[in-house]
């Protein structure tokens, strides 16, 4: 069954949501949305008026909701012939996000590899400098001895 319910509460690993009759239900993070959701603030407001669908209710009397069930079929992510032409537009998450080669040409596995420690290397290098930095020149043991 789909109802409308509005978000009273955000987690990391859900949103909880109340819905018609004082009854409160929860959103996990996987039901969210039909793509990988890092952080469900990228997608959830407290207040926002959403439409779940009510998976289940517990013994207990707790209520699973989810999101990205709710929604029509051709957008929820599981027809992946069509999921680029039907994907509905979200808010980026922040971080890396895999871009495929720029150049035209297959390059071999040994040519990625080379790739990808030399960009690990120098994040490394880029983190232990800006480290440093913070730390101070007494703790790297820049200072005179007094004699």
């Amino acid at each position: 069954m789909i109802v409308e319910g509005k978000v009273s509460g955000i987690t990391k690993f859900g949103a909880f949501v109340d819905l018609e009759g004082g009854k409160t239900g929860m959103v996990h993070i996987s039901e969210v949305a039909p793509t990988f959701v890092n952080d469900i603030k990228d997608f959830l407001t407290e207040g926002q008026t959403v439409k779940v669908k009510i998976l289940s209710i517990g013994d207990d009397g707790k209520i699973s909701l989810s999101i990205k069930k709710a929604q029509p079929p051709q957008n929820n992510g599981h027809n992946r012939q069509n999921r680029s032409a039907s994907a509905p537009s979200r808010p980026r998450s922040t971080g890396y996000e895999w871009q495929p080669p720029k150049s035209t040409e297959p390059s071999s596995f040994e040519d990625m590899l080379s790739k990808f420690k030399q960009t690990s290397d120098e994040k490394i290098s880029n983190l232990k400098r800006a480290n440093e930095s913070r730390r101070g020149a007494s703790r790297r043991g820049n200072f005179t001895k007094n004699n």
